[in-house]
């Protein structure tokens, strides 16, 4: 299957979602019935886990002496969480407050501690244990214990009690009555009670520009210039089409848009359209040629010049894709490529991919075939999953054990404002990136032509996070394995999302950056690692970077036209984004 119009074996699994046959109906529904989740590989996983320890006694007797020792350990330990016998990990906020430094509450947070080591200790790599079945079996262990924490009981957790005896029980009936609040809300499609408070165009999104084109998958953003006079190259945002554009456009203080345009660029945006079930068939290539391609083409005639281009997520993904295109034809379209938190070489690419198998995709095909698209809460569930004990259960005590519905911030508004994605296309991108992982492989055929990473020509800026669980920085690094031109590697603080939105003057911002030439050595993490930090912002490095290649900033702004089909323009942030 490839990422074309010729990708016949995708349609065909999407057109049996239009009549299919009994056999295919059952699977369907289902798949459905299971959101969508397998349960055969982790049944297989399991079974597999348990013979193989069985197999091996001394992996049982050490599991049983650490139990004791950690049991004892326990039982002498002082109440200060400095002196606990088992420590949280560094970002493990679950026994931060003060109140788990009182007996029992100390107890059961060590306790808590101690049996996720354990089940780590248990999940070990051992002859005859499949890789594949051990991450499955020791990520699905874990978020089980994880739910099971003290931090998440409400008769265990030190800050729920005290709360309610403060408020007289108040905050627990607070919390369910904002539980059913919320579980209308949803059923009706609607974001959680304190999610809508912040208004898109009015609060985020704000900056301002216009629609300057539309078509079936996405909005073009042109947006009005803060500087006299611009550089002639302008800056092309790619988003992924996971969540809404605007993560780029988020406050005025917040908004990489906004700093761009203040440096004196001209910048553009994609805005994509939230699809429906009716576009089941749209593929990989359909977003790639009539949303990146057509977008470079279009900011490049109203500038006239050729496009620093950027992507972030998945849009890196794809604009990677289509600069390879571009670059095995020689085209000089691009300036520059920049890939923010974005994976082209997926073969370590974190735990989602670790946790990811042939059949858990086949059943997902199956549950999007008979819905259409992916429902976004699949999609942030499936992530919230990967990191629960800071993501998820943190949330869930907050909202219905402490009955705290504070009003979302910028960044929570966007994470709430999730999207859907079509059938075919998410299909294909499981497939030919996370499982097949073609374009590293050079397999991967894009307008009838066969492209790999090597085939990317333009100077290249890449940006990882320290703990992006998503797009792991190790992961977005291998494109140097690949790359042979000028690259720059930027590795920052924060996760996926927060790494991004970093503008100058945010607190504990740092970062390291090295730099290739072209036809340099390979750059190995670890001389990432070492590289000088760096505090501040990433940003204006950034944009130094863009400037270094670009031309004076002499020319006077183009000016917003309607384009393709639109009698006239029309104010940013647009129609697509406002679509639920």
């Amino acid at each position: 299957m490839a990422f074309d119009a010729s990708s016949q074996e995708a349609a065909d699994k999407v057109a049996d979602a239009q009549s299919p046959t009994w056999p295919e109906a059952l699977r369907q529904a289902l798949a459905c019935a299971t959101g969508g989740v397998d349960p055969a590989p982790t049944m297989a996983a399991f079974s597999n886990w348990a013979q193989q320890v069985c197999r091996h006694p001394k992996r049982l007797g050490e599991l049983g002496a650490a139990l004791a020792r950690g049991a004892a350990a326990i039982a002498t330990a002082p109440a200060a969480r400095g002196q606990w016998a088992f420590q949280p990990d560094r970002d493990d906020k679950r026994f931060a407050g003060a109140g788990w430094e009182a007996p029992p509450f100390s107890a059961l947070a060590q306790t808590q501690l101690l049996l996720e080591r354990l089940w780590r200790t248990g999940c070990a790599p051992l002859p005859g244990l499949a890789e594949p079945d051990r991450r499955r079996v020791e990520h699905l262990g874990l978020l089980s214990l994880g739910a099971m924490s003290p931090s998440n009981q409400p008769w265990a957790n030190p800050e729920v009690l005290a709360a309610a005896a403060r408020s007289g029980g108040r905050t627990l009936q607070d919390g369910a009555a904002l539980w059913l609040e919320d579980a209308g809300r949803l059923l009706q499609g609607k974001p959680l009670a304190g999610e809508d408070v912040l208004k898109v165009g009015r609060d985020v999104a704000a900056t301002l520009g216009k629609v300057v084109f539309r078509n079936r998958l996405m909005e073009l953003i042109q947006y009005d210039p803060v500087a006299p006079s611009v550089r002639p190259e302008p800056v092309l945002l790619v988003p992924a089409w996971i969540m809404k554009f605007y993560i780029l456009d988020l406050t005025p203080e917040a908004s990489l848009v906004r700093h761009l345009l203040e440096q004196g660029f001209s910048v553009f945006a994609i805005s994509w359209r939230n699809p429906s079930a009716e576009d089941r068939e749209l593929a990989l290539n359909d977003y790639r040629r009539e949303g990146v391609e057509t977008a470079i083409e279009l900011a490049r005639s109203i500038c006239g010049a050729s496009v620093h281009a950027v992507g972030y997520c998945l849009g890196g993904t794809l604009l990677a894709i289509e600069a390879a295109r571009r670059g095995r034809l020689g085209d000089p379209a691009l300036a520059s490529v920049s890939l923010l938190a974005a994976q082209t070489d997926f073969e370590d690419a974190g735990d989602y991919r670790k946790l990811l198998t042939q059949a858990d995709v086949a059943t997902l095909e199956a549950a999007m075939q008979a819905q259409g698209v992916l429902q976004g809460w699949q999609m942030a569930l499936s992530f919230y999953g990967l990191r629960a004990n800071d993501m998820l259960w943190p949330r869930i005590v907050n909202r219905y054990l402490k009955g705290e519905a504070a009003a979302a911030g910028p960044l929570e508004t966007w994470l709430a404002d999730t999207t859907r994605m079509p059938a075919r296309m998410h299909a294909e991108y499981l497939r030919g990136c996370y499982l097949e992982n073609r374009l590293a492989r050079g397999e991967m055929i894009v307008a009838g032509a066969q492209v790999g990473l090597k085939d990317l020509r333009a100077p290249l800026f890449v940006l990882g996070a320290e703990l992006d669980h998503i797009a792991p920085w190790r992961s977005v690094q291998r494109l140097e394995l690949h790359a042979s031109g000028e690259r720059t590697f930027v590795l920052t603080g924060g996760g996926h999302n927060t790494s991004v939105v970093s503008p100058p003057g945010k607190p504990k911002a740092y970062y390291r950056i090295v730099t290739a030439a072209a036809g340099s050595p390979y750059m190995p993490p670890q001389a990432v690692e070492s590289a000088p930090r760096q505090e501040g912002s990433w940003w204006p490095a950034w944009t130094g970077w863009l400037a270094d290649r670009s031309g004076p900033a002499d020319r006077p702004p183009a000016k917003a036209r309607p384009l393709g089909g639109l009698a006239e323009v029309e104010a940013a942030p647009g129609r697509y984004v406002m679509e639920r």
